[in-house]
């Protein structure tokens, strides 16, 4: 690493591997029974637990003429997300004010980073490049006279927008840190999944007999609209219009409870038949339902005929 890059504080650049010549160095300890009995010489074997596989077969020793070749291993940590990223940790890090940029100090700390990472990614090295381009020109810029604008006002600074970059990309790093602490599913917790069973059987409202008062007072009020002048006596059976209810509803799932009554037949008729139903209800050979709350009255049969 170079003395600007150390005194930066920069991340390490990754270290060569070790030369062909070089010998791994192996601990011995010199009271050991070994040791004592069996002098070391080179690399040895160590309670015959084989150092590596070659074609298969154990490798128990290192051979002294083993070359490894100068890229065989290379370990490389990108600690940065970007050439912005690079030069606020630099600023951030030496306390310097982000509104007077020293850009000679900067500069030549970004410079000795970047001269690490293009000797062995020059892919990630091109976007630092064009930053460090950037903070050469307007070094340069800096050096020159300034040069009046056309009102006669204060040329801009050159690091103007340079400065205001780094404030909006230090802006969005510390809202996606913000972002990152707050808890994420499946991360940092797991959703729980609870299964109910909410089958319930539908229950219907029972029918008051306040209900049966208002339909039979409309029935009745339908009836007087069909009344006949009679002369001779009609003899009604009770027995005899339950027969016909129960009939009426044989084959049929439900029925309105006004279409059971026969308004044709006046009001005795309508009374009579009024009077078999209640009696079938009573006999639990009939059931008056309602769907909700002032909906229509249906009738049907207690029992399934055979």
């Amino acid at each position: 690493m170079t003395n600007e890059s150390a005194e930066a504080g920069l991340p390490a650049a990754p270290s060569l591997p070790a030369t062909p010549d070089a010998a791994p160095a192996v601990a011995v300890d010199p009271n050991s029974p070994q040791s004592q009995d069996h002098p070391v010489v080179g690399p040895m074997e160590v309670d015959h637990v084989a150092v590596a596989r070659l074609y298969g077969e154990p490798l128990f020793t290192l051979p002294q003429d083993l070359y490894i070749p100068p890229d065989a291993l290379e370990v490389f940590l990108e600690a940065f997300e970007g050439p912005l990223d690079l030069l606020l940790y630099l600023i951030r890090k030496q306390n310097f004010n982000i509104l007077d940029i020293p850009l000679a100090d900067v500069t030549r700390q970004y410079l000795a980073y970047v001269d690490q990472i293009r000797q062995r990614n020059l892919e990630l090295a091109s976007e630092y490049l064009l930053m460090a381009a950037m903070l050469i020109e307007i070094k340069s810029r800096m050096l020159l006279p300034p040069r009046k604008t056309e009102d006669g006002s204060e040329p801009e600074d050159p690091r103007a927008e340079l400065v205001r970059r780094l404030l909006e990309y230090e802006q969005m790093k510390l809202a996606a840190a913000r972002l990152d602490e707050l808890p994420v599913i499946g991360r940092d917790f797991l959703r729980v999944q609870v299964t109910i069973d909410q089958t319930i059987a539908v229950r219907l409202p029972d029918v008051s007999a306040a209900d049966l008062q208002e339909a039979w007072r409309d029935i009745l009020m339908r009836a007087k609209l069909n009344q006949h002048h009679r002369i001779s006596r009609e003899q009604l059976s009770v027995r005899e219009h339950m027969g016909i209810v129960l009939r009426r509803l044989q084959g049929r799932r439900f029925m309105e409870f006004a279409d059971l009554f026969d308004t044709s037949g006046g009001a005795p008729v309508v009374v009579v038949t009024f009077v078999a139903l209640l009696e079938l209800s009573r006999e639990h050979l009939l059931e008056i339902t309602q769907a909700e709350a002032f909906a229509p009255i249906y009738v049907r049969l207690a029992y399934q005929p055979s």
